[in-house]
């Protein structure tokens, strides 16, 4: 037996656009939009940070200059219905505006949290290779690892590395860089 559902918004309403966003409490959450729908999702918490921020010095010590690396929160919009915040981004200088990425990054990167895995393995890998993001890295603190993905020839997402523990990674794109999974998730 099959069964489908339609799903309708509420007389008046439809998919929520950026410009929603702008009204949303300033309560830590990260805020994002995939397609209109709101994806909420708690605070990184320590870990979590400090893995983003030893990635951000990373990559930003190997940046050539017309390259720039931010960390979140740094909107990326897409349209009018697509807000995300990778972890860490890498975008072009000339992309930029003061207040956003209006164009896909080069290199979008999210950590593995509990919350926040689900989404960043399916949903969001999924976004971001329908935006054509050349690279998505996804790191695990927990083992700790290093998946990479770029697109292929056909668009699609092709895992093209794994570094765990003390493997190095040696990236060509976006630019040269060495990244050793284990040096982000230590301790002191």
């Amino acid at each position: 037996m099959t069964v489908m559902a339609e799903i309708q918004n509420p007389p008046g309403s439809g998919p929520m656009t950026v410009h929603d966003l702008e009204g949303m409490p300033q309560d830590g959450r990260r805020y994002e939009l995939i397609d209109g729908v709101l994806l909420v999702t708690p605070a990184p918490g320590y870990r979590h940070q400090k893995i983003g921020y030893r990635l951000y010095h990373v990559l930003e010590a190997a940046c050539p200059p017309e390259f720039d690396v931010l960390g979140a929160p740094f909107a990326v919009h897409v349209g009018d219905r697509m807000e995300l915040q990778p972890d860490v981004l890498v975008g072009r200088s000339e992309d930029f505006t003061a207040k956003d990425l209006p164009v896909p990054p080069v290199l979008a990167v999210e950590i593995l949290s509990p919350s926040t895995s689900i989404h960043d393995l399916n949903t969001k890998k999924a976004v971001y290779e329908r935006l054509r993001v050349p690279s998505y890295w996804v790191i695990d603190p927990a083992a700790p690892e290093l998946t990479v993905f770029e697109l292929d020839e056909d668009g699609c997402y092709q895992q093209t590395a794994k570094a765990a523990g003390a493997e190095v990674f040696e990236a060509r794109q976006p630019f040269p860089v060495r990244v050793v999974p284990e040096v982000l998730v230590e301790r002191g």
